[in-house]
């Protein structure tokens, strides 16, 4: 389903008629915030674990939040003051085994579009990052998360942080799993805030590099470019 408004989904390729090549991955779809959905929308396989899982990590991105806006000078509160935290997307992939990895990919590049991003993967690996223009595998550590700066969080931090570009390569090996918990609102009606870089970052010498925008009209845009394309918020620079 590619539904915006459904808060429990499964799907192979949200952006298949977008992006130039379809991704060997399938995804169960998650919105635990704002809004949850029922315990009955979810598999009862994993229906326990993931609402726990989904507590769990939102106390972890709290904590982060407070750490990053005091890395900007602000008060601990200041980021989730202005809500950041109050969207919770969980997508749990699922990377079959593939027989022609070369022909294929597991996850085409991009970058996240929200505020942060908390990603649990396995032991099978695939992860890179763009670093300096070359691709660098992201070494699996047992136990480990991986914490991706959002579009949004580079821009309402003026270039502060900045969000990072990757992509899952595909693998024969065995199937790959990973879950990854984005603190964005989507496409929720319920947000109306508008988000621009803070203003107490700013001065003559750091003026603002973007213009503001609704969560939802950035994620708007950023998915009718599809993955593997140019970042999404190189269109919201002044």
């Amino acid at each position: 389903s590619r539904e915006p408004d459904k808060a429990v989904k499964y799907h192979c390729n949200f952006d298949l008629h977008q992006s130039p090549v379809a991704n060997w991955r399938d995804t169960l779809y998650l919105r635990m915030a704002p809004d949850p959905p029922d315990h009955g929308e979810l598999p009862d396989s994993c229906r326990n674990a993931l609402f726990e899982y989904a507590e769990q990590v939102k106390n972890l991105g709290s904590t982060l939040f407070k750490l990053l806006s005091e890395a900007l000078g602000l008060k601990p509160s200041y980021l989730t003051d202005i809500e950041c935290n109050q969207g919770q997307i969980i997508l749990c992939h699922y990377y079959p085994p593939c027989p022609q990895p070369e022909l294929a990919i597991g996850t085409s590049r991009h970058s996240d579009s929200g505020f942060l991003t908390i990603l649990l993967q396995d032991e099978i690996g695939g992860l890179q990052i763009l670093h300096e223009d070359r691709w660098v595998d992201v070494t699996p550590t047992p136990g480990a998360f991986i914490v991706n700066i959002g579009d949004l969080l580079q821009l309402i931090s003026n270039d502060g942080f900045r969000s990072v570009e990757h992509r899952v390569v595909a693998k024969n090996a065995a199937p790959r799993v990973s879950i990854a918990c984005f603190f964005s609102t989507h496409f929720h009606p319920a947000s109306t805030r508008m988000y621009g870089p803070i203003k107490e970052l700013l001065s003559d010498e750091n003026p603002p590099l973007y213009r503001e925008t609704l969560v939802r009209d950035y994620i708007k845009h950023y998915y009718s470019i599809g993955l593997d394309a140019k970042t999404a918020i190189s269109d919201f620079r002044l």
